[in-house]
């Protein structure tokens, strides 16, 4: 069973795959850190932003492929999907002008093309998640890179998240809204997404 945690950056998708991972004995598979573009890309974002968006695309592609194969033995969830990397991210950098209309024209080519031949998660879990809340959790866990986002810039990718989970994505899903459902605090939430995956196991 594919399960898919999808939510921006902030929403506590790492901190949810480590729980579910944990009750459920099961296998995580996590985002590329070590993207060979992202050094290039921050001193010139125009140049490398394809660049960097296909390595992206490469490395989920090949992720896919291994936890299609491990999910045949059991549980096994990830920790952002390849959606993500088009919908959301590869098409915020053309809106913002960083990506040519050609690029991103290619790169949604060879996307279409590679989901068409996979199959979806057996379950998304889309952690919805405000500004303010991002926010919190980003500076909570202090990671110094993530210091500066801007405000505007994760109310982008917010507005992108919501578009591609009402207008686009057609997989099962549950929405968790973290704005009111701490899974870390409330045990009763965790307990809530741990029963539609056992739902979900039940109909296997």
């Amino acid at each position: 069973m594919y399960i898919a945690i999808a939510g921006n950056i902030g929403s506590g998708k790492t901190t949810l795959t480590r729980m579910l991972t944990q009750r459920y004995n099961a296998k995580a598979y996590y985002e590329e850190s070590d993207n060979p573009y992202i050094g290039d890309f921050y001193n010139d974002m125009n140049r490398w932003s394809f660049n960097l968006q296909i390595s992206f695309l490469g490395s989920r592609i090949q992720q896919t492929m291994e936890m299609l194969a491990d999910s045949k033995s059991g549980v096994i969830f990830q920790d952002r999907t390849i959606y993500e990397d088009a919908h959301i991210f590869a098409d915020n950098l053309h809106q913002m002008g960083l990506m040519s209309t050609r690029d991103i024209e290619t790169y949604m080519k060879i996307f279409r093309l590679i989901t068409s031949l996979i199959p979806r998660p057996d379950l998304l879990i889309y952690l919805k998640a405000g500004v303010p809340t991002l926010i919190s959790q980003i500076r909570k866990r202090g990671r110094e890179y993530e210091m500066n986002i801007d405000e505007a810039y994760l109310r982008r990718l917010n507005d992108k998240y919501n578009h591609w989970i009402d207008d686009i994505y057609e997989g099962d899903m549950l929405v968790v809204d973290k704005d009111h459902e701490d899974f870390v605090t409330d045990e009763a939430v965790f307990e809530r997404i741990c029963a539609r995956i056992d739902a979900l196991g039940a109909k296997r």
